[in-house]
C-alpha cells in the first residue's frame, strides 16, 4: 500500500500536527514501508492458529476474597495529617 502526501496531511490534520513539505514526503515513504511490511503478514497461513489475546498461555492467579478484621472510622482517620473527627481534611484544590 502506498501512502500519499495527501494521506499524511489528512492524518496530520486529525492529530493536530504540522509538517514541512520535506517531512510530509519522508512520512509518506516511511508509512508506506511500514504498511508494506504489515501486508507481508497477510501472506502467512493462519488457518490452523486459534484466535488468542496473548501469545503466551497465561492465567491470572488471584486469591479468594476473605473478610478480615475491619477498622472503625477513628482508626481510619488516625494516621491522617489532619481530620475533623469525621473526615480527612485536605487543602482546597478547586476554587
Amino acid at each position: 500500500m502506498s501512502v500519499t502526501r495527501d494521506d499524511v496531511r489528512h492524518v496530520a490534520q486529525l492529530a493536530r500536527l504540522d509538517f514541512s513539505a520535506e517531512e510530509e514526503a519522508r512520512m509518506a515513504d516511511e508509512l508506506s514501508e511500514i504498511l508494506g511490511y504489515v501486508e507481508k503478514l497477510d501472506e502467512l497461513d493462519t488457518s490452523g492458529v486459534p484466535p488468542m489475546s496473548h501469545v503466551l498461555d497465561l492465567t491470572n492467579v488471584v486469591r479468594n476474597d476473605e473478610v478480615d478484621e475491619r477498622i472503625d472510622q477513628g482508626q481510619a482517620l488516625e494516621p491522617a495529617p489532619e481530620a475533623d473527627g469525621d473526615h480527612f481534611l485536605v487543602p482546597q484544590v478547586v476554587e
